[in-house]
Order: C-alpha cells, then sequence, then structure tokens
C-alpha cells in the first residue's frame, strides 16, 4: 500500500466537489437508516418487518437497474445523478413531517422505502459510471473507487453514532430531519461540476438493442460473470445480516438504540479501514485473492456472531465484517470498472448494482422470515456457513480468472504482453 496515493484522484476538481458532498449526504443517510430501522422495530417488535423494509427498499433496484443501465449510458450521467439527489430529498422530507408530526405508520414506511428503491435505481448505475467522467486521469480510477468506499463508511462510522446518540435522547425525528438537510449539499455540489460535452456512442441504438447488446457484454465475459455471480451470493447470504441487527442489539446483546449505533459505527470502522488500504494501492493486481480471502473471513465473521452475547466481542466481530465486506466489494467494484468498456461501462454497473443492491432485499427477506422462525443465531451461521462456501468456491475458480483477465489486461495497456 502507498500512502501517497491515498487521496491523489482528490486533485482532481470535480471529483473533490463530488467526495465532499456525497461526504455530507451520506451521514444523513446513515441516520436515517439507523432511525428508520429502529422506529420500525419499535412501532412492531417484527424481525420480519425489519427484513420486509429492507426488501421494498432494495427490490426496485434489482428490477429496474438493468434497464435504468441502458439509461445511463444514452444520457448525461451528471444531470440524471443531480435528478436522483433531488429526488431523494423529497422522500426523505416526506420521511421527516409524517414521523415530527407523529402520524407515522408501517404502511407509509413501506411506500415511502419502494419511492427510495426506484430512486436507487435511478442513482446507483449512474453513480458508479460517474466517477470515470469526475477524474482527470485514468489511472486514478481505482483510487476514486476507493475512495468513494471510505466516504461511505467513514459516514457509516459516523452517522449511526450519532443516531444512537440522537434517538435516545429526543427521538428518531431528528435524523430524518438532518438527512433531509444533507441533500442540500450534494445537490450544491453537483450542479458546480463542470464536465466537457461526451458523446454517447450507444444513444443512436433503440433501447431493445441496446439493453441485449449490455446484458451480452455482461454475461458473456467470464471474469464480469463470475465477479457479478460471487458478489450476488454475497449479497443475498453475507451482508444480509445488517438487516437482523436493531434485533441482534436488543434481543442478543440486550442493548437499546445506542447499541445498535455502535454495532454500525464498528461496521463502518473497519469497511472505512479497508477503503483506506484498497485506496493505497497501486494497481488491479493481486484482487482476485483479496476477494477470496475476505469473501470467506466475511462468512467467518457472521457465523461467530451468531455464539456472541457480549457487546465488546460483537463490536470486534463487526468490526472485521466491515473490513472483510468492503475489501470484498470495492475489489469487484474496481476489477470490474478496470476491464468494462467505457460506452457498456454503465450497463455493466447497473447488473453490478442489480448484484450488489437489487440481490440484497431478497437476502433481507430470507433473513427477516428465518429469524422469525428459528430464531437470529440459527439464521447468522446458515448465512455465514454459505458465505464461507461462496468464497472457497470463487477461490477455486481464481486460477481461470486471472488467465481471462491477462488478454483484457494487455489490451488496455495495464500489462506488457
Amino acid at each position: 500500500m502507498n500512502l501517497k496515493r491515498i487521496f491523489t484522484s482528490l486533485h482532481s476538481r470535480n471529483y473533490r466537489l463530488y467526495f465532499f458532498g456525497q461526504g455530507v449526504s451520506l451521514i444523513g443517510t446513515w441516520m436515517q437508516h439507523v432511525a428508520l430501522s429502529w422506529l420500525v422495530y419499535r412501532l412492531t417488535g417484527s424481525v420480519f418487518l425489519l427484513g420486509l423494509i429492507g426488501f421494498t427498499s432494495q427490490i426496485p433496484t434489482f428490477i429496474l437497474s438493468p434497464f435504468l443501465g441502458v439509461v445511463t449510458d444514452r444520457h448525461n450521467r451528471l444531470k440524471l445523478m443531480t435528478f436522483a439527489q433531488f429526488l431523494f430529498l423529497l422522500q426523505a422530507l416526506a420521511m421527516t413531517l409524517l414521523v415530527m408530526f407523529d402520524v407515522i405508520q408501517v404502511w407509509q414506511i413501506i411506500a415511502l422505502s419502494l419511492v427510495f428503491g426506484v430512486i436507487t435505481a435511478i442513482d446507483a448505475p449512474t453513480r458508479h459510471s460517474l466517477v470515470v467522467d469526475l477524474i482527470d486521469k485514468p489511472e486514478d480510477l481505482g483510487n476514486a473507487i476507493a475512495l468513494n468506499s471510505a466516504i461511505f463508511n467513514a459516514s457509516r462510522l459516523i452517522g449511526p453514532a450519532i443516531a444512537g446518540i440522537a434517538i435516545a435522547m429526543v427521538g428518531e425525528g431528528i435524523c430524518f430531519l438532518m438527512n433531509t438537510l444533507s441533500f442540500v449539499a450534494v445537490i450544491y455540489a453537483l450542479l458546480s461540476i463542470k464536465l466537457p460535452p461526451k458523446k454517447v456512442v450507444s444513444s443512436s441504438n433503440s433501447f431493445k438493442k441496446s439493453f441485449t447488446e449490455g446484458f451480452q457484454y455482461t454475461f458473456r465475459s467470464m471474469p464480469i460473470r463470475t465477479l457479478i455471480i460471487h458478489l450476488s451470493i454475497l449479497s443475498l447470504m453475507g451482508i444480509s445480516f445488517i438487516v437482523l441487527l436493531p434485533a441482534y442489539a436488543k434481543e442478543i446483546l440486550g442493548g437499546g438504540a445506542e447499541t445498535l449505533g455502535f454495532l454500525m459505527s464498528a461496521l463502518g470502522a473497519g469497511a472505512l479501514t479497508g477503503a483506506l488500504y484498497m485506496a493505497g494501492r497501486n494497481s488491479a493486481f493481486g484482487l482476485s485473492k483479496i476477494i477470496a480471502g475476505f469473501s470467506i473471513l466475511m462468512g467467518m465473521v457472521v457465523l461467530l456472531a451468531a455464539f456472541s452475547t457480549n457487546t465488546f466481542v460483537s463490536l470486534m466481530l463487526f468490526y472485521f465484517g466491515g473490513l472483510s465486506m468492503i475489501l470484498s466489494i470495492a475489489a469487484i467494484n474496481t476489477l470490474i470498472q478496470t476491464i468494462s468498456e467505457d460506452n457498456k461501462r454503465g450497463r455493466v454497473m447497473s447488473f453490478y448494482s442489480m448484484a450488489l443492491m437489487g440481490i440484497s432485499p431478497i437476502g433481507n427477506l430470507i433473513a427477516g422470515t428465518m429469524a422469525s422462525k428459528i430464531g437470529i443465531p440459527v439464521t447468522l451461521i446458515i448465512s455465514g456457513a454459505i458465505t464461507v462456501v461462496a468464497g472457497i468456491w470463487f477461490l477455486y475458480n481464481r486460477n481461470t480468472l486471472r488467465n481471462q483477465l491477462r488478454p483484457i489486461y494487455v489490451e488496455k495497456g495495464l500489462l506488457e504482453e
């Protein structure tokens, strides 16, 4: 790891604006995430509904992302993302007013979660594919992707801790209000970004042809296909434990909202460590080894958490859970972005978003249903074991993946023939 490289992409003015605007907004988003989970559990006491809310907030990404990836490649990515942030602001404002006036009901939370999911389906592929347009030097792409993960997880470290204390002191409403206000920062940053006009190659094709072209390109490529399948398994079983944290904090650890905030912050601290490590890397070489090793570690963490009833032990476990989670996900993101053709990047990243954020709601629903039937510990054991097996499967296929990546690296000038 090269410490001098950690913040190198911040030399690009456009990326710097995006980075700091997102940083403010994401703190608010994580505050709302914790407050929403706690609100649902306080109102209902149901782990199934925790899973259901997670499902409704992300299932639109699974359904819509592949189609909206075509839109991302055919239209101005910066304008699309700005539009998405404005919609996020309106959704957060509606949630704030309902909570502040104490008229919030579960059906309203489900409806607004669906709205959130539709907006995310627009935002996710656009945000992932926009990064390459914001940096001045193509070689800074990996660093920019890692810094995206760093700011996301620094926010996960700060936001939940603030939210846990705020909920305990004054209730959930203040968290929703802060999230609403935070979107002003990212909208201002995006409006300040200046990009040169860029020709969109695929705009002359029909929507159906563009979608088919992106689908075939993504799944006929063995490296991209393998990475997306592995990410789907991680999202389905490895990451879905997060939706159970409110119940885990209360029923297993005997804590309250502040305990939930600390658990989320432990995840964020580990993830931030992993993201900074990725930002300091010099190249994409060796990423497949990181994916395999830390996928296995992620599964082990989830499995061991099932046996912990001590808050300190759980905090340590979730630190390593966050570390392994972000290293695996960021490495997959970097590899996919490195080998993808630029004019198909939006469509490829839409399938990436579907695997990361679209499969996750199915995992949330499964986790919530299982936890309500067989208990939280057994659910964690099953999820962790499947994640370990997925990591071993990726390790088994690693040599084939590396052989497929080599000619792509040569073609892109990243490796001498």
